[in-house]
């Protein structure tokens, strides 16, 4: 797979990308994470790439010349299976979208600054938008990343055990049940006994029952959502 991320900052993107998943599955040669400088593409001599919004108001707003000049320019060496733009009124990214994405061969992620991007990126260039939830951050980095790091950890041969995938939190449209490791006992406070009794069915069972009755105190919604969806 291969993750382009056009942004004004790419040393924040080269940080974030040189650890953990990331990092490992970059060594073993699954994906390819690119920090694409925006400013590469303003072809004035002070590189701008942002300017004042039309109508008034506050803040600047990332000009489109630049955008679709980055766009146009990784297309022409790997179309490009998705073009995502990081923005605040995007569809909410989920376990659902993970997945999906994780199944493309190049992703390009537009990252956001200052007051926005131009509308006409938005219409015409992007082909979604996401958002990594309801509040407001200094740019696009950030959510860029976060959606990079949940794809790529879904690629085949990233995690050791891909087990661990199907019973983690989202998974199954719960939340994930609670874990427990040694001591069986610590300051008074014990692992419940069917944890240790080595029986897998009730262990099972356990596990399931665990996790609707922490779905429901936590985020009862995806309970509805699982109900709307049967």
């Amino acid at each position: 797979m291969r993750i382009d991320i056009i942004t004004i900052f790419p040393e924040i993107v080269e940080a974030l990308k040189s650890y953990s998943m990331i990092k490992r599955a970059t060594d073993r040669g699954l994906v390819t994470v690119n920090a694409i400088n925006l400013r590469d593409f303003a072809y004035d001599k002070h590189k701008q790439v942002d300017d004042y919004t039309y109508g008034g108001g506050a803040g600047m707003v990332l000009k489109p010349e630049p955008l679709f000049r980055a766009v146009e320019s990784l297309s022409s060496q790997n179309a490009p299976d998705e073009v995502i733009a990081m923005t605040p009124a995007g569809t909410p990214f989920d376990q659902k979208e993970a997945e999906d994405l994780s199944r493309a061969e190049h992703l390009i992620l537009i990252c956001g600054h200052y007051e926005g991007i131009d509308q006409r990126v938005l219409d015409h260039l992007a082909t979604k938008e996401l958002s990594i939830g309801d509040y407001i951050l200094t740019g696009g980095e950030l959510p860029a990343m976060v959606v990079a790091d949940a794809v790529i950890r879904l690629l085949p041969g990233v995690l050791g055990n891909q087990e661990s995938l199907e019973t983690e939190s989202f998974a199954g449209g719960i939340l994930e049940y609670p874990q427990y490791t040694r001591p069986a006992e610590f300051r008074g406070l014990k692992v419940p006994e069917v944890l240790l009794s080595g029986n897998h069915q009730e262990i099972k069972e356990w596990r399931r029952a665990q996790a609707l009755e922490k779905t429901k105190a936590f985020r009862p919604e995806l309970l509805d959502n699982n109900e709307r969806e049967d």
